[in-house]
């Protein structure tokens, strides 16, 4: 198992992409191995998981900004799957994120939460068919919403049709404001 892990630690360093190409330049700059400025960025950046002030925002980062690149790189790719592996993952996100504001005054008092978080989320973006955001998805999200997709088109429909509305009253009153300030 940790030779597999090393294998695959060592595969990363051989690929071209922006974080390779940006560790090269650090190690020419410095002359310090990449893999042992990668080691240490990932170490610092766990630690601060762990015990730093502001977790909760690295957390968040770390769960969109890769995410946000690699969903930009899908809409402008013309491969398919790569659109709907990254949809997937933003489903999952943001169940989650509804899920962690309701039940965030008691997460967070437990320890290691935002590394335990940061965690989940890798998972649900790694780079393999197996990752969280394929498993829930199928599992849970996926037959959940067939179950109940007749009643969610319905709101949907009910909450669009009731925006319309209120949109429309707003700009008539709007117009008519305009109209009595106008006039005087």
């Amino acid at each position: 198992m940790l030779t597999t892990l090393t294998e695959r630690y060592d595969a990363f360093f051989k690929q071209k992409n922006v974080v390779t190409d940006f560790l090269t330049v650090l190690e020419e700059k410095t002359g310090v191995q990449k893999r042992y400025i990668a080691t240490g960025a990932v170490s610092l950046v766990a630690l601060y998981l762990l015990f730093g002030y502001g977790a909760s925002l690295l957390c968040n980062l770390i769960g969109f900004i890769y995410p946000a690149y690699a969903s930009i790189k899908a809409v402008e790719s013309s491969n398919k799957e790569d659109d709907t592996k990254w949809l997937t993952y933003w489903v999952v996100y943001g169940l989650f994120s509804v899920a962690e504001f309701f039940s965030d005054i008691f997460l967070f008092w437990f320890p290691f939460y935002y590394a335990g978080k940061c965690l989940f989320l890798l998972w649900c973006m790694a780079p393999f068919s197996w990752n969280g955001s394929q498993i829930i998805y199928t599992r849970l999200v996926r037959p959940f919403f067939l179950k109940h997709e007749a009643v969610f088109d319905n709101v949907v429909s009910d909450l669009s049709g009731k925006a319309k509305n209120a949109a429309e009253s707003m700009a008539k009153e709007g117009l008519t404001l305009l109209n009595s300030e106008k006039d005087k």
